[in-house]
C-alpha cells in the first residue's frame, strides 16, 4: 500500500471519463507512487470530489487523502445509511461534520458514529503536486493504466 495516498493501484483513478478528468480537472499527483486524485472545486456545487457520497468503501479510499491534503488533517470515512437500507460512504474531516451532515439530512444515520476507516497521523510529503496536467503527461499517465 502506498503510504501517501493509501491504494496499491497506482494508476486506478480517475474512475469516471478518465481522460476528461485528467484532461479539464486539477489533479493532487502523489509524490510516492504517482498516482493522481481528481482535486477539483465544482464551484456550481461548492464541493470537491471527496465531499461527495461513495458507492463502497474502496472507492472512498481513493479519494480520502485529497481530503487529508485538503484539510491538512487525517479524516475518516463514515458509512451512511438512509430510510430505505441504502449504503454509501462519505468523508468528513471532523465528527461534528457529520453530526452537521446527520442534522440536515434526516433520511440519514450512521450506525458507528465512528469512521470506518482512516490514516492515524496527517503528514505531508515533498513530492506531491497539485496542479493540472500537460498533455504529454496525460498521455503517458493514460498508457500506464
Amino acid at each position: 500500500m502506498c503510504p501517501e495516498c493509501y491504494v496499491d493501484t497506482s494508476r486506478i483513478t480517475p474512475l469516471l471519463n478518465p481522460l476528461d478528468c485528467l484532461e479539464n480537472h486539477a489533479q493532487y499527483i502523489c509524490g510516492t507512487c504517482g498516482r493522481c486524485i481528481c482535486i477539483e472545486h465544482d464551484a456550481q456545487r461548492g464541493l470537491q470530489r471527496w465531499n461527495f457520497p461513495f458507492k463502497s468503501l474502496d472507492i472512498a479510499k481513493l479519494y480520502l487523502r485529497t481530503a487529508d491534503y485538503t484539510m491538512k488533517k487525517s479524516c475518516g470515512i463514515y458509512e451512511i445509511k438512509n430510510s430505505k437500507g441504502r449504503v454509501s460512504y462519505k468523508i468528513f474531516a471532523e465528527i461534528e461534520d457529520l453530526h452537521s451532515f446527520l442534522q440536515k439530512n434526516k433520511d440519514k444515520y450512521c450506525d458507528k458514529m465512528a469512521s470506518v476507516f482512516s490514516i492515524e497521523k496527517y503528514q505531508e510529503y515533498p513530492d506531491t503536486e497539485v496542479r493540472k496536467l500537460t498533455s504529454d503527461e496525460i498521455k503517458k499517465y493514460m498508457s500506464e493504466r
